[in-house]
């Protein structure tokens, strides 16, 4: 895993606040980056690429077709079409429209023109963007606005239910090296998008499943420059364990934990997250390496990632017996 893009865990203001209670939240901070109906300028724009491909082609064209009768440089509309721009032009959308006919006044054309204009706003970690890959700002957005997430976790728990001391330890010791203040970014972004599970109208579906190794690795303790013990990693690991069943307690969040008696699995190949919209078209799976990121929508293999998620439901504890069986590997930690 990459130690500075996963969504899982290797390394994700300059100062991290505090660890936030795990409370539901129903009303929403007008300061908060998040709270705005869990909007991303980067899903917007991905949808927009997604709309305006449908409608092209559907009209019989392609996108050297668009280039040449609005006299652009070829491979621009290609560009669009795969979501690789930074901000939606309106005036571009506004032609791609006229060509195909798709007047003033039509509902589908406002809808489009107010997807370009939300494109171009800023996604809430656009001051980190510069430590982030180009596929994880990509993931942030289309994590912000997803209705339900499934998580396999191998090595480490999810970004989206690490406690900050956790994530700190991780960071310190994956393969990249990284300095005090940068794992301290890292780490206020994993925290920014933990919120997703707690605020706003509609909080964020999770139902994660994780193998007992994860429960079982504990982290090196945290010591000071001159050695000295901060933090042991029992107590580490004993705090996160404790966040994971406080997360548990929530409505919207189901765990799972697979025990080493399940034997091999559906998840030996690693970690996945199934990322879930109200259009189902919109469904992206996702997987990471040390290699780096990879996301796929095609129906063949989200349906991979669906059925590995499913065999490993019913190898797993149930959610119950799961909780159970971390309070007693907390339990047994010194």
């Amino acid at each position: 895993m990459s130690a500075s893009l996963s969504p899982t865990g290797t390394a994700d203001t300059i100062t991290a606040p505090p660890e936030h209670d795990i409370t539901q939240h129903t009303e929403q901070d007008e300061d908060d980056p998040m709270a705005e109906d869990r909007r991303s300028p980067t899903a917007r724009r991905r949808r927009l690429s997604a709309e305006l491909e449908t409608l092209i082609k559907g009209a019989g064209l392609d996108a050297v077709k668009v280039d040449e009768s609005l006299h652009w440089t070829r491979g621009k509309t290609a560009k669009m079409l795969r979501g690789a721009w930074r901000l939606p032009s309106l005036r571009d959308i506004r032609d791609i429209l006229d060509l195909l006919k798709i007047a003033d006044g039509d509902p589908h054309r406002d809808y489009l023109l107010t997807l370009a204009r939300q494109g171009r706003e800023k996604d809430w970690w656009h001051d980190y963007q510069s430590m982030l890959s180009d596929t994880f700002t990509t993931y942030l957005g289309l994590e912000t606005e997803a209705q339900t997430i499934y998580t396999f976790e191998q090595g480490v728990f999810h970004g989206l239910t690490q406690t900050a001391d956790y994530a700190r330890a991780i960071m310190r010791n994956g393969p990249t090296e990284l300095d005090d203040d940068a794992i301290e970014e890292r780490v206020h972004v994993r925290l920014e998008r933990q919120k997703l599970l707690t605020e706003g109208k509609d909080p964020l579906r999770l139902w994660t499943i994780i193998d007992e190794a994860v429960l079982r690795r504990v982290p090196i303790d945290d010591v000071n420059p001159d050695g000295e013990l901060i933090k042991s990693g029992a107590q580490i690991m004993r705090e996160q364990l404790q966040r994971i069943r406080e997360l548990a307690g929530l409505a919207r969040v189901t765990v799972q934990v697979v025990p080493f008696t399940a034997g091999l699995h559906a998840g030996m190949s690693g970690p996945f997250t199934i990322l879930e919209y109200a259009e189902t078209a919109s469904d992206v799976a996702y997987t990471e390496n040390l290699a780096g990121q990879l996301m796929l929508q095609k129906t063949e293999d989200l349906k991979k990632f669906r059925n590995a998620h499913e065999k490993l439901k019913g190898v797993a504890l149930d959610p119950r017996t799961s909780l159970a069986f971390i309070a007693e590997v907390a339990a047994d930690l010194t």
